[in-house]
């Protein structure tokens, strides 16, 4: 894997559109870089924001705060 990764990386790993992935960088919860006119997302941050969306979500179905808003049919 690169090093460096693009927001239309970003996006399809996260299976998320790229103004969402965009969101992410532009909020902080996911550390980018720019290189010119484009971002940049270390791979090893992408790693960690999952990782952390994982314990996130661990979290909240531990405490009975997962809501179903997202359930796919």
């Amino acid at each position: 894997m690169p090093r460096f990764v693009q927001i239309a990386d970003v996006a399809e790993t996260l299976n998320i559109s790229a103004r969402q992935a965009y969101s992410l960088v532009k909020s902080g919860e996911l550390p980018a870089i720019k290189v010119g006119n484009s971002w940049r997302v270390e791979s090893a941050e992408l790693e960690s924001y999952i990782e952390r969306a994982y314990a996130q979500t661990r979290r909240q179905v531990e405490n009975n705060e997962l809501v179903d808003d997202d359930v796919e049919a």
